[in-house]
């Protein structure tokens, strides 16, 4: 019987590998042409599939059934970090039937694996890609925590740091030590030329806070590539060895019960002199490789490329149909552009937005958020604001001096990120609910604005329910948390003001959920609303028709949707203050999904910061 199973097992794996093995095959050999290497990978994948558990096959056979299952109008997301949601992974599965309760079936658990104190850099400085940080648990309580989640039907997303390794790393202790292997693994250089060449072409990404591309270390008299921090050493994909060992610590990964990959920092990957060493071409190879691997051993498992830019430059990450890439990418710009929206209560950059997204093919899938994890930098469209009047540098510091509450009639509380006095450029970070001035109010016990901000926030989810994609809630934001401004006192954070928005769950406003008249009930409660109505509706899948609707009005957003036969509008007000959107859908009665009654979709009066979720009878 064992033998019989054994065979089985194997024509599974031989199916899967003959389906792919010729592009495996040409794609790794144009990278390495190094057969031996190639031969390993093999060998070493097949082990992988063979260690994957029954439970983890089934799930795989069941999704390559139904390979859009995440494509479901009632997904839902929610990013957290283990420490701050819950103290620890055991935490994390005592904190589930809350996780069910609140309508998510999607977590993504923030960097866990072991890093280094006081250079982790929020968990992305890894320090050994098998172990869990002891202070979150262990493997084996990452495993009974995805076991129960998908009981559950809960999904899990995990970080998967690819782009360099903690200095602390066991290769780079042994590059630092001079071991040549080891070196070849990074970018080592005895003296400042080639670095120099490389800082020519290739952009800064923390110019003040981490400036330059290299880090000079004595101790064995080299430079070595560092494109974030100085104790995160960027890999040289250029050797096969790396690709290899980290295919193998990707699959370890999905093996543990993970079935969203998340490929952090994945337009840096490849470097090559003489270039921004951004998106280039052999990205997409190393990308489509694991793809391919990911499909032979473990099918279920989704790809979700971290890739902050414009929608035209990251559309490529999707690849192609016939050789797809990333499952999944990011609505970053059209998040920043909401927080403009907000900022200048003018909806025509977010109108023009959309409208490229919607543009898109529908197999394309976005995850859409209001806040993450990181800050919110100002990559918008200036040369279109340029148009409406608004210069790059003074249009920053109007939207920096907004969320600071310095502008604009703001009660918003934020803080800047990363300012550079030189280009005066900066990011952004706070809470949702203090970007919207709940923090305000509530500090001065102010019922119309505690009203006004409530009525912002759920505004604003309402819109991103109705984006084409899979939303993500920040975890807190579905009770309305606040900034935390203790991190100031740790002296491993207080340099980095992201922490501000990174605090610890505040258990005491799910426990304030038991009187209604509390914000965070009024916030939760009506997100469950909403989370119900786009479970219940066609409309609101991934795939489904969408597109934006004219209102002649500068602070009204209306957006269309459609799945077999079912119409739903979405209309918004960014403003304080009423207005009319002339939109003129004269094609029959409406019903409001959020009340039941009934009207025309025609010239409809938004109350402040108000919204219709509209159905076509």
């Amino acid at each position: 019987m064992a033998r019989k199973k054994k065979q089985l097992v194997d024509s599974i794996f031989d199916a899967r590998w003959n389906r792919h093995k010729d592009e495996l095959r040409w794609l790794y050999m144009e990278l390495y042409d190094n057969k031996d290497m190639f031969g390993e990978l093999e060998e070493r994948i097949r082990v992988f599939y063979q260690e994957r558990n029954d439970s983890l096959k089934a799930l795989d056979k069941e999704r390559e059934k139904n390979k859009d299952w995440y494509k479901a109008n009632d997904m839902l997301g929610m990013m957290l970090y283990i420490d701050n949601f819950a103290g620890d992974l055991q935490g994390v599965v005592k904190k589930l039937d809350y996780i069910e309760k609140s309508g998510v079936n999607y977590i993504h658990l923030m960097p866990f694996m072991e890093t280094t104190e006081g250079k982790s850099d929020g968990g992305y400085a890894v320090k050994n890609f098998c172990k869990v940080d002891e202070k979150l648990g262990t493997m084996k309580d990452l495993q009974e925590l995805t076991a129960k989640c998908h009981k559950k039907k809960i999904s899990v997303c995990s970080d998967f740091v690819m782009n360099h390794t903690s200095e602390d790393h066991e290769w780079a202790v042994r590059a630092r030590a001079g071991e040549g292997e080891y070196m070849s693994r990074y970018f080592f250089y005895d003296n400042d030329y080639i670095p120099g060449e490389y800082e020519k072409t290739v952009p800064q990404v923390f110019p003040a806070t981490a400036p330059g591309n290299f880090t000079w270390l004595p101790e064995c008299n080299h430079y070595v590539m560092t494109s974030f921090y100085p104790y995160q050493w960027d890999l040289n994909y250029k050797n096969p060895r790396v690709f290899n060992e980290m295919m193998y610590h990707f699959l370890f990964l999905t093996n543990q019960g993970i079935d969203i990959v998340r490929l952090d920092a994945v337009p840096y990957i490849w470097k090559e002199l003489g270039t921004t060493c951004r998106n280039l071409p052999k990205v997409h190879t190393i990308v489509r490789l694991m793809r391919i691997v990911s499909e032979i051993v473990c099918p279920s498992v989704l790809l979700l490329g971290e890739v902050v830019m414009e929608p035209e430059r990251v559309v490529p990450y999707f690849g192609s149909i016939d050789k797809p890439e990333c499952h999944m990418l990011y609505n970053v710009t059209t998040m920043a552009t909401t927080w403009h929206t907000v900022a200048t209560r003018d909806v025509k950059l977010l109108k023009r937005q959309l409208d490229t997204i919607d543009g898109l093919p529908k197999d394309y899938v976005f995850l859409n958020y209001l806040r993450c994890h990181d800050d919110i930098g100002w990559g918008l469209d200036f040369a279109f604001l340029a148009q409406e009047g608004m210069q790059e540098v003074p249009h920053k510091n109007y939207l920096n001096a907004y969320f600071l509450g310095n502008a604009g009639e703001s009660n918003s509380r934020g803080e800047l990120y990363n300012y550079d006095p030189v280009t005066q450029d900066a990011r952004f970070c706070g809470t949702t609910a203090s970007l919207c001035g709940l923090e305000t109010a509530l500090a001065g016990k102010d019922p119309q604005a505690i009203k006004k901000a409530i009525d912002l926030d759920v505004m604003l989810h309402a819109y991103m329910f109705m984006q084409n994609g899979i939303p993500i809630l920040y975890s807190g934001d579905e009770v309305g948390q606040l900034n935390d401004y203790t991190y100031k006192a740790d002296e491993n954070k207080k340099a980095d003001s992201r922490y501000l928005h990174r605090g610890k769950m505040d258990w005491n406003k799910v426990e304030a959920l038991k009187n209604p008249k509390t914000a965070e009930a009024q916030i939760y409660q009506r997100l469950r609303q909403l989370e119900k109505i786009r479970a219940q509706h066609d409309a609101f899948c991934s795939d489904s028709d969408a597109w934006t609707v004219e209102t002649y009005d500068q602070s009204t957003l209306c957006m269309g949707r459609y799945k077999n036969g079912e119409k739903i509008l979405g209309i918004f007000n960014f403003s304080e203050n009423p207005h009319m959107a002339w939109i003129d859908e004269a094609d029959g009665l409406y019903e409001d999904l959020l009340t039941g009654s009934k009207q025309k979709a025609v010239g409809l009066e938004i109350p402040a910061y108000g919204f219709y979720l509209l159905k076509k009878l």
